[in-house]
């Protein structure tokens, strides 16, 4: 046997000595149970309130999908120049009202006066809103419209402006305050803010998994070490694929299942993909075609 065989040998018996040991100290840790995240069967939430119903964000959106039978909404939240939290995606304006600005450089009482109607609906119903009363919501609206609705709720501020250092606190405050604790899922693209919001909620909260905690998770599935893996997530809500790499494969699926980590899938809008992801596991279909979804969701039941 040559030398160069024989430290082969050496090292993958050192790996797999590691990793029989690594087995030993390290169990896997489940996420506790939050109620928010209670359901026995899989959920629609709305994205947006139904972006391709009615405009993005407006009443109107979020009332035809509560219609319909949605069980949450997907919404993103920001903070205004007077320190409001609205519903909002952009950053600015331009692509959904009939203004133009940075959101945060605005009071609410300014971004009240613009019509969201102008958004492009379904290719033929562009001017339909126009001039209906569709303008910005806050966060407070929408808890006190909807009561019982689970709403997942994602920062979009950076956490290095100043709107972001704030919004972790001030949505900690509205969501005590409404006493919403039951109801809601709090989650960023931005791990940072996640961990910001929960120095306030001390796990009082369900959380999302930001962009970080999802590479963690899909590198420990996909290496031999995933019983290392411990979630700081108590919900993924995900794509299908994130660069080059699948994230609704069953095993993945089932990875984080086992670790009482349920998977939601946005923005899924074809009535197969939905039902192939729900087929494999997922807990939650996040859309902007709600109609279908709960069509679809009632045929499987």
């Amino acid at each position: 046997m040559g030398k160069k065989t024989k430290v082969a040998i050496a090292i993958a018996a050192a790996g797999a000595a590691a990793w029989a040991g690594s087995k030993v100290i390290s169990k896997p840790q489940k996420r506790p149970d939050k109620e928010a995240l209670e359901y026995e069967h899989p959920i629609i939430l709305a994205h947006r309130g139904g972006s391709l119903i009615a405009p993005e964000n407006s009443m109107t959106a979020f009332k035809k999908s509560a219609e319909l039978g949605v069980h949450g909404f997907e919404i993103d939240v920001r903070l205004t120049k007077d320190e409001e939290i609205i519903v909002f995606h952009d950053e600015y304006l331009d692509r959904t009202t009939d203004a133009a600005g940075r959101v945060s450089e605005m009071t609410l009482a300014q971004l009240k006066t613009y019509d969201l109607g102008y958004q492009y609906i379904n290719g033929q119903q562009e001017y339909e809103y126009r001039g209906k009363g569709a303008v910005i919501l806050t966060l407070r609206e929408l808890f006190a419209e909807f009561p019982q609705m689970l709403i997942n709720i994602d920062m979009k501020d950076s956490p290095d402006t100043y709107e972001g250092s704030l919004i972790p606190s001030k949505l900690w405050r509205l969501i005590e305050e409404v006493g919403a604790q039951n109801r809601v899922v709090v989650t960023s693209f931005y791990d940072e803010q996640i961990d910001r919001f929960n120095l306030y909620a001390q796990n009082s909260v369900a959380l999302g998994a930001g962009e970080n905690e999802v590479r963690k998770a899909y590198s420990a599935y996909t290496s031999q070490f995933g019983h290392l893996y411990h979630p700081r997530a108590d919900v993924f809500q995900i794509p299908v694929k994130s660069g080059i790499f699948p994230l609704d494969g069953e095993g993945f699926i089932n990875f984080l299942t086992n670790l009482n980590v349920p998977v939601h899938y946005w923005t899924i809008n074809d009535i197969e993909t939905m039902e192939r992801l729900l087929r494999s596991g997922a807990k939650g279909i996040v859309t902007d075609r709600p109609d279908l979804a709960i069509s679809l969701l009632s045929g499987l039941e």
